[in-house]
């Protein structure tokens, strides 16, 4: 993979994965328009780099990621609540992650075959596109005065754990599920960010630790340049979508990244009809 290479694929990563349009079905265009072969060095290449797309949530939300909870305890809350209620903000992080994390164990080998199939990205990318048409009209633009409680992570830590189906979109399943909870456009969006954190650390963590008990230090050793250079771009690029998307969607809402799902979905169908054999990342 050039340099060139590199710096195209973790652009569409950096674009791509915390948009709601779906990481993993650019990545297979971006991929095979490049006529990238996708070598063992280039499938750990592509859950790297989401190492500098986490570092742009932390980056734009520091204040957010630092800051204990410093209003008043409620009288007579147990030493465990008071605990909580400090640490409010991870805990809830935790709650919403562990939906994914224990499906993510228990069905590991399901998930990767599943996105061995091109075809189901494509048919997800237009149903998901379809679904945001109209998620606007379901639930509105949310209430200002929600409050994000232990409960209400939890849920929007399940519908997470839909976008273990390619194509879904990892940020469009947090948000639509925020939404659902009564959450303004903007609070389901910052909180799908969050989310992303934990989740993409600790998938990046295990996809690594498996490359390395399979014998794949020598395919990170000799390949430090690209990684280093893909992470860089990719924490650029998303720490300008994130702004982009946050300031968007508060104003227009989703129906412009519908139609753009329904488009991408329908040129990979097009491309699996004419015969193209479209590789996942």
């Amino acid at each position: 993979m050039t340099i060139w290479e590199t710096i195209i694929i973790a652009i569409v990563e950096g674009l791509t994965e915390f948009l709601p349009v779906s990481s993993t079905g650019h990545m297979i265009i971006a991929q095979n328009l490049l006529g990238v072969e996708s070598t063992d060095f280039v499938k750990a290449f592509t859950f790297i780099i989401q190492f500098g797309a986490i570092l742009s949530v932390v980056c734009l939300y520091w204040k957010r990621f630092f800051r204990l909870n410093r209003t008043p305890v409620p009288e007579g809350c147990s030493a465990l609540r008071r605990f909580l209620h400090k640490y409010d903000f991870y805990w809830k992080l935790l709650v919403a992650f562990i939906p994914a994390a224990v499906l993510g164990l228990l069905f590991s080998d399901a998930i990767d075959a599943m996105l061995e199939s091109v075809t189901v990205v494509a048919v997800m990318l237009i149903v998901g596109g379809v679904f945001m048409l109209f998620c606007d009209k379901l639930f509105g633009n949310g209430n200002e005065k929600t409050e994000l409680t232990e409960k209400r992570a939890f849920w929007i830590g399940v519908f997470q754990c839909i976008s273990m189906i390619p194509g879904v979109s990892r940020s469009m399943a947090t948000i639509v599920g925020g939404m659902a909870q009564k959450l303004t456009r903007k609070a389901a969006a910052e909180f799908s960010f969050f989310l992303a954190v934990p989740t993409m650390f600790a998938a990046t963590v295990y996809k690594m630790a498996k490359l390395f008990m399979d014998g794949g230090t020598t395919v990170i050793v000799d390949n430090l340049t690209p990684l280093i250079v893909g992470n860089v771009v990719a924490f650029i690029v998303a720490l300008l979508a994130i702004k982009f998307f946050i300031s968007y969607v508060t104003k227009y809402g989703f129906k412009l990244f519908g139609y753009y799902r329904i488009i991408v979905g329908g040129v990979l169908l097009v491309l699996i009809f004419l015969g193209y054999d479209l590789q996942i990342v």
